[in-house]
């Protein structure tokens, strides 16, 4: 299915629903109502006119992607109410590496190969691709919800491979092939001639001691790239914290302290694994909300 026809049946399920779509509609402010105004509980001013209603779903996602039109507005709404938040910070999301890595990195720019990734005890394995600012790919946006400034981050750039025993055993039986060649049958050509240039001499395997088969088998098991920070909010697919969950019902999402007023989605503190987990999050804690409002 394309984006417009997904788009098109959603639409058509809310005109079904009865519901309205506003848009162009800048909230300004939310203020709840004693119960002489019963049912009604919230009155919303905006832009557009003054709204009344007796349930209030706040589904404004987190900070992830300010041109898509995440903002703190869903937060600014539970402080308002007395609900806690935790600690925000942008997950899912590309490092960028300091200038002296960035120097050997950046004409690497495109490529991308296999690799596990380690970080406070998490590891994923999947691709790594090398970006004009650092790295990116599947494994490195998985290990970087786990990553705070000044973690080591570790990179096993050939994973599954005991480097080590393999130089030792080609040293044997191919005494005269380079290291280079022999890391470009398991690494990208590309990304071979650059670690040999930047960390090794481009030697033979016989005049490879080992000492030296094992600090290369260390290097490029144990990479630890020199992180400068994230690319932030602006290409992160997802906002760690947000609202505390302990504030919300598990059942409905309403709020505990405010009846009537409901957090679902990226706003509240949780955040899933690559692979659809944070849409599905999305929609299960939107059902939940809505079967109750």
């Amino acid at each position: 299915l394309k984006s417009k026809a997904i788009l098109d049946m959603l639409l058509q399920e809310v005109a079904d629903a009865g519901a309205q779509v506003q848009l162009k509609t800048e909230i300004e402010s939310i203020t709840p109502l004693d119960k002489r105004a019963a049912p009604y509980r919230y009155q919303l001013t905006t832009n557009q006119g003054t709204y009344h209603c007796q349930s209030l779903v706040i589904a404004t996602g987190g900070l992830s992607m300010p041109t898509m039109g995440a903002s703190g507005f869903g937060y600014q709404v539970a402080e308002q109410f007395g609900l806690r938040i935790l600690p925000r910070t942008a997950a899912l999301v590309p490092f960028t590496l300091q200038p002296e890595e960035k120097n050997w990195t950046e004409p690497l720019s495109g490529l991308s190969t296999p690799a596990t990734l380690s970080c406070n005890t998490m590891s994923f394995t999947g691709s790594l691709l090398f970006t004009h600012r650092g790295i990116s790919g599947p494994a490195v946006l998985q290990i970087s919800s786990y990553w705070q400034s000044g973690d080591t981050l570790e990179v096993d750039l050939l994973p599954g491979l005991e480097l080590d025993e393999h130089l030792k055993q080609l040293r044997q039986d191919r005494p005269k092939v380079e290291l280079k060649t022999v890391l470009s049958e398991h690494l990208p050509s590309r990304l071979a001639k650059a670690l040999c240039e930047h960390f090794f001499t481009n030697k033979t395997m016989s005049e490879l001691s080992n000492a030296q088969i094992e600090e290369i088998a260390q290097q490029l098991h144990h990479w630890q790239p020199k992180i400068s920070g994230t690319e932030g909010y602006r290409t992160a697919e997802v906002t760690l914290g947000g609202v505390d969950t302990d504030e919300l019902s598990s059942k409905t999402m309403e709020a505990k302290k405010a009846p009537g007023l409901y957090f679902v989605g990226e706003v509240m503190d949780v955040s899933g694994h690559l692979g659809g987990f944070n849409f599905q999050w999305a929609w299960s804690s939107g059902w939940v909300a809505g079967e109750v409002v």
